[in-house]
């Protein structure tokens, strides 16, 4: 076992709707400041280990805790959560949207909304609603939005899905400038030689269960 602190463990986690289980007594272990590139089929669990994680879900059973000892509520703020749907208001500018975002963190330090927009490769002062962006530049807006908090753990669900390459490739520099931060990055994927430039460990699901862990041997995590 790793010397180095987890950011995630879970203890015989299970997530059951009626007769079926998403998720099958997981345990596990995500050490700090690595990258995991989580990987199965539709309905392998993948989605639900992260909300589980985000605490968006409960487990039925089992246990999860982050950075040592919190839960998922206690620790809501270290964590960055990117879901399928982009969380954004399609009537406002990406600008507008981060502003309102920014809002809620009252009482916590967050990136100005400019400087997370031009992070991602978009502009800040572009007047055209989100509701008119392609899939890429949404996809960019809200890994944007998720980065205002500057989480120490990022959860990132399908993150190049349905998106076009200049900003898969832009998403990826951004990552892999986080990985370099050493931030803890947990992501789910159908592309695997995609994310292969960011990943310490893939992790292989089916039926709920994790049923192998492949560490990259040489990983520097860059992306050119």
């Amino acid at each position: 076992m790793s010397a180095d602190p987890a950011a995630v463990q879970l203890e015989a986690v299970s997530k059951i709707y009626g007769d079926f289980a998403a998720l099958r007594k997981v345990t596990a272990q995500f050490t700090a400041g690595q990258c995991y590139v989580i990987l199965g089929e539709n309905g392998a669990g993948k989605s639900t280990l992260l909300r589980v994680i985000a605490g968006l879900l409960h487990p039925t059973f089992g246990s999860v805790h982050l950075f040592g000892s919190e839960t998922a509520q206690e620790a809501r703020q270290r964590i960055g959560y990117l879901s399928h749907a982009s969380m954004l208001y399609d009537e406002m500018t990406a600008l507008e949207n981060l502003r309102y975002f920014a809002a809620l963190y009252a009482n916590a330090p967050t990136l100005p909304p400019q400087e997370a927009l031009t992070l991602v490769g978009l502009d800040p002062i572009l007047k055209r609603p989100v509701g008119q962006y392609s899939q890429g530049m949404r996809q960019r807006a809200a890994l944007a939005r998720v980065l205002l908090a500057q989480p120490e753990l990022l959860l990132l669900d399908e993150p190049f899905s349905n998106i076009d390459a200049a900003s898969a490739e832009q998403m990826l520099r951004v990552l892999a400038e986080l990985r370099r931060q050493r931030r803890t990055i947990l992501l789910t994927t159908h592309q695997p030689e995609l994310a292969r430039p960011l990943a310490d460990v893939f992790c292989q699901m089916c039926q709920g269960e994790i049923v192998a862990w492949n560490p990259v041997a040489t990983n520097a995590g860059g992306v050119a």
